[in-house]
């Protein structure tokens, strides 16, 4: 191989490592099989959500992955192979993925990065299920709000007690 050749894989590895490393989350997909309109809408899906999905030689995954320390991915980078980052969102891409697969059987989720964790396929689809961001700050504020709306109430029959006693 010349020179040239190798300095850019060399770059390649390394914007790749840098991403391993920026991203909350990373899921590795099969696609093959998916038509192409199924894939556009993958991709559209991932875009709205602000997760960047790219196809990666599985050479570059591994030595990307290996210089990020992430240990255990060997057996996912065979045959093509999509990855998903999310620098923002951990449960995006998972949720995403895994919601399209039960569509379009073709697509198959080989595992993934959370948190600079390598994760197993299950642990991908539990986290699937895990409710998105949002959905997890509404439950928090429901649960925070919960005490201060029964003093709230208390407050409240309490002076109606009073006033009916008057």
């Amino acid at each position: 191989m010349s020179e040239a050749i190798i300095a850019k894989k060399a770059q390649e590895v390394e914007e790749v490592t840098a991403k391993f490393e920026a991203a909350a989350s990373v899921v590795f997909v099969d696609y093959r099989g998916l038509t192409v309109e199924e894939v556009t809408n993958l991709r559209k899906q991932l875009r709205d959500n602000n997760v960047e999905m790219k196809v990666i030689k599985n050479s570059i995954l591994s030595r990307a992955a290996e210089k990020a320390g992430l240990d255990g991915l060997g057996d996912v980078f065979t045959g093509p192979t999509a990855v998903a980052f999310s620098n923002e969102d951990v449960v995006a891409p998972a949720k995403i993925m895994v919601d399209f697969a039960k569509d379009a059987k073709a697509l198959e989720v080989k595992g993934g990065v959370v948190e600079g964790k390598v994760s197993s396929v299950e642990e991908i689809t539990a986290l699937a299920a895990l409710p998105n961001r949002e959905g997890l700050l509404s439950m928090l504020l429901s649960v925070l709000q919960a005490p201060v709306r029964n003093v709230a109430y208390a407050v409240k029959a309490v002076a109606e007690k009073e006033d009916d006693a008057a």
